[in-house]
């Protein structure tokens, strides 16, 4: 009913029902795990009124290196699959719900779980995921580009003098900030219409 994927690994398939409604993959190697995916196969659709609550368990330091569960997101008949990002969870967080111990099969300190849990609706509704987990739904590089141009603004507003305050100075060019901002406004507006403009 579910698969796994990290980048770069083969899809995993195989996950363990460790009862009627809850299911385990296990992620070896996870400190060298950015993000999971998780989705439905599309073979089996999930009960009515039900969906899957999605959870990450690592060996836990501070509990004595017993897994603790931490709430990631979820997965729907209607939203059928889901990216976590798992490198920023922190130790210490979360607790024993819903899997416990009864999913731990591996003692390796670097062997991470994944678990579904199938669950009402109505209850997927109040729980609260951790919120490391979820994924930037802004590019990072639109991220950064728009914080170059306030940091090339800001920069250059900064040296800004008035004609009256300005000196004479033959070694050196002024461009008036007026140019600059217009510069910048059109960057933006260009942006916002094709993040990709400036590849052509």
């Amino acid at each position: 009913m579910f698969g796994c994927l990290v980048a770069g690994r083969l899809v995993q398939t195989d996950a363990v029902q460790v009862a009627s409604d809850k299911f385990v993959f296990n992620l070896p190697d996870y400190e060298n795990v950015n993000h999971v995916v998780v989705f439905m196969l599309g073979t089996v659709p999930f009960p009515a009124g039900m969906g899957g609550a999605v959870y990450f368990s690592f060996p836990d330091p501070a509990s004595g290196g017993s897994p603790v569960w931490q709430l990631l997101g979820f997965i729907t008949n209607d939203k059928p699959s889901a990216i976590f990002k798992i490198s920023g969870l922190k130790a210490g967080e979360g607790g024993a719900h819903p899997f416990g111990m009864m999913a731990s099969s591996s003692s390796s300190p670097s062997v991470a779980q994944v678990g579904v849990s199938v669950e009402a609706l109505d209850q997927l509704a109040q729980q609260i995921p951790v919120s490391s987990a979820a994924v930037s739904t802004v590019d990072s590089f639109l991220q950064f580009t728009q914080k170059m141009l306030d940091s090339l603004y800001n920069f250059a507003s900064s040296f800004a003098v008035s004609q009256a305050q300005m000196t004479p100075n033959p070694s050196e060019t002024f461009i008036p900030s007026s140019c600059v901002l217009k510069w910048y406004e059109n960057f933006q507006r260009r942006l916002s219409q094709n993040p990709n403009f400036w590849k052509n």
